[in-house]
């Protein structure tokens, strides 16, 4: 059956248009779901989330679980020059904020940074709808949002972390932006492995698989690269590509 968009609830509400050093980026409500656009494409909504909570959780199990660079004492395990028992992540994407809310959930998360590159996503969360899904987020000290394009921060930060989970665009081969291309080359590879922690995990959220992506990183010097597939509703389902810098 054809839908139909002849009611007011089937049409989606403008809540905010900004426009942004990248472009216009767009906060709608449809029916029950709010939903973020850039530039006219579609980027996500609040319909779900499983994909996004994987991401976090896929880091964490490749840190803490028994084949983990920690081994299987978990947690115990991970020790460090300043003496760090928590892993310390950065979410590169703040997006409608299912990876922020998920980490935070998680008290054996250490230090969570986000990072988010248009200024609009950060309001529409600090005091705007997307409130409702990050409030405790942001209100955990373990918390802090950093207003940058993800790529100029992988290149130029001196922080480094025992994770990076990239949801920036809609996978490797579908970017939001051009400039974004570059995060998925061999240079961009090795920046990621650069603000990791020997034995780090980087996690890439994808709206599909992407097999060449996972030979890149095996080309880029990543080890254990793996692909999990986590089903949808309909289509394809979405990926988390899983990779470990050698120790």
């Amino acid at each position: 059956m054809t839908a139909s968009y002849d009611t007011a609830h089937d049409i989606p509400e403008v809540i905010d248009r900004r426009e942004g050093p990248y472009g216009e980026v767009v906060l709608r409500r449809h029916g029950g779901l709010l939903q973020i656009i850039a530039n006219g494409c579609f980027l996500m909504d609040t319909s779900d989330g499983r994909s996004e909570r994987r991401l976090v959780d896929a880091a964490l199990d490749a840190l803490v679980g028994p084949d983990g660079p920690d081994g299987p004492d978990g947690l115990d395990g991970l020790d460090s020059p300043d003496g760090r028992t928590a892993p310390e992540v950065l979410i590169g994407g703040l997006g409608v904020g299912f990876s922020l809310a998920h980490a935070a959930a998680d008290p054996r998360w250490g230090r969570i940074t986000v990072v988010e590159r248009e200024r609009a996503v950060i309001d529409w969360h600090r005091s705007g709808p997307l409130a409702e899904l990050s409030a405790d987020a942001l209100a955990d000290p373990r918390t802090e949002i950093v207003e940058v394009d993800l790529v100029a921060h992988v290149h130029e930060t001196s922080d480094t972390y025992d994770a990076l989970c990239l949801d920036i665009d809609n996978g490797p081969g579908w970017t939001v932006t051009e400039g974004n291309e570059s995060l998925y080359s061999r240079a961009g590879l090795a920046a990621c492995a650069r603000v990791l922690r020997p034995g780090g995990v980087l996690a890439v959220w994808s709206a599909a698989p992407a097999p060449d992506f996972a030979r890149s990183l095996q080309n880029a010097g990543f080890q254990r690269v793996r692909t999990e597939e986590i089903p949808v509703a309909r289509g394809v389902p979405d990926a988390v590509h899983l990779a470990v810098r050698p120790g």
